[in-house]
């Protein structure tokens, strides 16, 4: 019931927020329904420490460790988006002159892609799981465009093209699953049940199963953004709203890498662990050292930390691959540290641009000046972003370190490669940003949108020295999930 009344939360919102979304009025809707929303999460997660995994609506919803991880981090992110969104927009009507029935299609889009990642988290259901990635995908479509520049239409339509082939290769990869399923568990829906196919991986036939993971690692690799499947991704993030950049790295990624994570328990018993975890640990690697060399060449901010999402999933992914209890545990670490990191990252400098009026890193100069605790928020997030302790983000990569050197030694140098390199493509620039000598006439604004960036960066500062027990045991669960 309680997963259930999650989605009518998050769903509920969408035709209240087309109808009267607009102004103050709908920024406060905005963050109402996701207040409502957040709290219904919290009371979904207290029933998962009371009673473990269970499904709803006739087996085809679910939530169990794995999932009731990222379903709270989407529910955190998204009410701090809410409340970033509400400065941020009122000023961004104004500069880009917004009519109010496209300020309302930006609350009720962005509430739609709100509620359809939720419900690829919560589904058991795999064919579902790729519908709610499609209604993401063409909702956020709209948002990415929602300026109409040209710079703005030319990135909705690549996002548009390059993820709709992906998702379709995606689907592609789910017919072939049901292919393999119907053949053990008969025709109907509940060949596509996760909790049904899991209960019989070991028994699908390994040279489907085997076809329809690289359909849907590819497929869903698009919607991360893992190369070489990434084009969209940094043009998405520099030419939408900065809010609007905050989720598709701080849960669009995430939601993409779940689907992935779903199918290899699935494949893992069909073939063994070696088949998608060397695919997992390629691409993961190839997309964490092309992000890094990518980042040393980029002069728009956004564009710089758009890679920075690449090379972080990358290294998530990379994680995933070595596998085993520790490495899933420190990838699963990652995904919720990048999450609330990346997303502070996005409103810190989405204030710091309308401030400024421009995304060029040379012209973003001596913030902690003009506008201290902006700069402060910007500082701290870049820093935790770049995994310095003591962030979440720091104990994560740490682990994946000590586990690649555990399981492919060989490939640590490769890792701490492209860490260094990320790592010097950010670090100089965030120093002159902070602390370089600031051009007059800097409009600075109310710094209230950006309280959310606090709250998260004190979260993943708690995730790198004291991670609650509950959390723990929740990751330690879905680690022997994914390990099988």
């Amino acid at each position: 019931m309680l997963i259930l009344l999650v989605l009518a939360c998050a769903a509920m919102g969408i035709p209240l927020l087309a109808l009267w979304g607009d102004g103050r009025r709908g920024a406060a809707l905005f963050i109402g329904f996701n207040t409502l929303t957040l709290l219904a999460i919290l009371a979904l997660a207290i029933q998962v420490v009371k009673d473990g995994a269970f499904t709803a609506g006739g087996g085809q919803f679910m939530v169990d460790d794995l999932s009731i991880v990222l379903v709270l981090v989407d529910g955190v992110v998204g009410l701090s988006t809410a409340w970033f969104s509400r400065n941020y927009m009122l000023h961004e009507t104004v500069h880009w002159s917004l009519s109010r029935q496209r300020v309302r299609l930006y609350h009720a889009m962005f509430q739609t892609f709100l509620a359809t990642m939720l419900l690829a988290l919560l589904t058991n259901n795999m064919g579902i799981l790729w519908v709610a990635m499609e209604g993401a995908t063409l909702s956020t479509v709209l948002l990415v465009s929602l300026f109409r520049t040209a710079e703005g239409l030319e990135a909705a339509w690549k996002y548009f093209i390059l993820c709709g082939v992906g998702l379709a290769m995606a689907l592609f990869g789910t017919i072939l699953l049901y292919f393999a399923a119907q053949k053990i568990m008969g025709h109907g829906a509940d060949a596509l049940l996760w909790t049904h196919l899991a209960a019989v991986r070991h028994e699908l036939e390994p040279q489907v199963m085997a076809i329809a993971f690289i359909f849907m690692l590819v497929g869903y690799g698009t919607k991360i953004g893992l190369t070489p499947l990434n084009n969209w991704l940094p043009d998405a993030h520099a030419s939408g709203p900065s809010s609007v950049s905050a989720v598709l790295s701080g849960l669009l990624l995430n939601v993409a890498l779940y689907a992935i994570l779903r199918a290899k328990v699935l494949v893992d018993g069909a073939l063994g662990r070696d088949f998608a975890s060397h695919l997992l640990m390629g691409f993961g690697l190839l997309s964490l050292l092309v992000a890094g060399f990518s980042m040393l060449r980029q002069r728009d901010v956004k564009r710089l930390f758009a890679y920075s999402s690449i090379e972080h999933m990358g290294l998530a992914t990379f994680a995933f691959g070595i596998g085993g209890p520790l490495a899933s545990f420190a990838g699963l670490l990652h995904m919720v540290s990048h999450s609330l990191t990346k997303s502070s990252v996005f409103f810190s400098i989405g204030q710091a641009v309308q401030d400024i009026g421009s995304r060029e890193i040379q012209r973003i100069r001596g913030m902690l000046e003009f506008s201290p605790l902006l700069g402060w928020a910007f500082m701290l997030a870049v820093l935790s972003i770049l995994g310095m302790p003591p962030s979440g983000l720091f104990l994560s990569e740490f682990l994946i370190i000590t586990s690649t050197l555990q399981a492919q030694p060989w490939l640590t140098p490769l890792l701490l490669l492209g860490l260094g390199v990320a790592f010097a493509g950010i670090f100089p620039r965030m120093q002159g940003m902070v602390f370089g000598a600031h051009q007059e006439g800097v409009a600075r604004q109310s710094v209230v949108g950006i309280i959310p960036v606090f709250v998260q960066l004190t979260l993943v500062a708690m995730l790198g020295v004291f991670i609650p027990l509950t959390l723990v045991q929740w990751m330690q669960h879905a680690a022997q999930i994914l390990h099988g």
